[in-house]
Parts: C-alpha cells; sequence; structure tokens
C-alpha cells in the first residue's frame, strides 16, 4: 500500500529531510520517498494516511492527498 501526498512548500532537500524524520518517527518502518520537482510524497508500507499527513503538517508543510 502506497500513500501520496502533494507537498507543494517541499522545495529542497532540507525539506525532504525534515518531512522524512517526521513520518519516520510517526509511523516507524514506513519508507518515504520525496520528489522535490514535482513536490511530491509517496510513503509505503503503512496504511495511516491520517497519522503520516499529520507528522507531515506538525513539521510545518501544508500535504494534500493525492
Amino acid at each position: 500500500m502506497s500513500i501520496e501526498f502533494q507537498v507543494p512548500d517541499m522545495t529542497c532537500g532540507h525539506c525532504v529531510k525534515t518531512i522524512t524524520s517526521a513520518v519516520n518517527q510517526a509511523v516507524p518502518g514506513a519508507t518515504v520517498a520525496a520528489d522535490v520537482a514535482s513536490h511530491r510524497v509517496t510513503v509505503t508500507g503503512t496504511d495511516q494516511a491520517d497519522k503520516v499527513e499529520a507528522a507531515i503538517r506538525e513539521a510545518g508543510y501544508e500535504p494534500a492527498r493525492v
């Protein structure tokens, strides 16, 4: 299962690290793939979309589920 988010305010490698860290803390074992160019974050290994979205928001970003 994978969960995708559009994160328009993810603009650099630091953003990717911050989001990855936040998701990994909220959902241990999940895998995060982020593409800065398309502003897309894909999370696999979990079906806890609400928890992932909350973690990204708490990290300071505005995710929208795709």
